[in-house]
């Protein structure tokens, strides 16, 4: 991933940064785990890196390198899946966080089973903001026309083949219309790990995928990253259309 592609490897140099002064700085966050077979491994991550973008096009904040490894252990029964524990990824992004004093961090999170940034967030005393919460994503489903939600969509579905979809399009692989797969519960997954309840991996209905609900998703995301912005710094800036 690079710059023109994905906003991922931001190219400026000390003193650019240094001229900007940026109050904020976007850390995506992501994954390396499996997603099906028609999507990669670095899916979350290209999600966060996409979502990025769109706010530092949007806001006046400063964009960091993606963290690409995250908390994927329900992944690790399929091939190419790695992970890192929740205390390294806590620790990093903590440090990270401390590092940009007296600017402050919002974690961009594209994996929702990097649940312990909830926690890295609630801890910092309002230095670090973690951005989008589940209600953020629901509200975009539903502003972009989605069918599913969060918990019957919540993996290679809907939601994350549309973004690709539209940001990506290239990294979807064929067969995403013939992929559905819904669970019912999943009570157990903590301990047993995803493969039990989805041998495909897949969670949710990517037969459902269109370019343009992913479009919508990431506008609707990029209006409500106001809020977090303002609770960072005090300063509502500006509002994006």
């Amino acid at each position: 991933m690079h710059e023109s592609e994905y906003g991922a490897l931001p190219l400026t140099t000390g003193p650019e940064e240094g001229a900007r002064d940026a109050r904020v700085a976007l850390l995506p966050v992501g994954s390396l785990e499996q997603h099906g077979a028609h999507l990669p491994l670095v899916t979350d991550t290209v999600v966060a890196c996409v979502l990025a973008r769109e706010l530092a096009r949007a806001y006046p904040v400063r964009t960091l390198p993606p963290l690409t490894f995250g908390c994927s252990h329900e992944h690790a029964a399929w091939p190419g899946t790695v992970s890192v524990s929740a205390r390294t990824l806590d620790a990093v992004v903590t440090d990270i966080a401390a590092s940009l004093e007296p600017a402050r961090l919002a974690v961009v999170n594209g994996h929702g089973g990097n649940h312990v940034l909830a926690n890295t967030a609630q801890a910092s005393g309002g230095r670090i903001a973690l951005f989008p919460g589940p209600q953020e994503w629901e509200a975009a489903r539903s502003e972009a026309g989605l069918a599913t939600d969060n918990d019957t969509d919540m993996h290679a579905g809907e939601l994350e083949t549309s973004v690709l979809l539209h940001a990506a399009p290239h990294l979807v692989r064929p067969g995403y219309r013939d992929a559905d797969h819904l669970t019912g519960p999943r009570d157990h997954m903590g301990v047993l790990g995803l493969a039990p309840y989805a041998p495909s991996g897949v969670v949710g209905r990517p037969s459902l995928a269109r370019a343009d609900k992913g479009r919508v998703v990431l506008a609707s995301l990029t209006r409500r990253f106001a809020g977090h912005l303002q609770a960072l710094t005090g300063d509502p800036g500006p509002t994006p259309p």
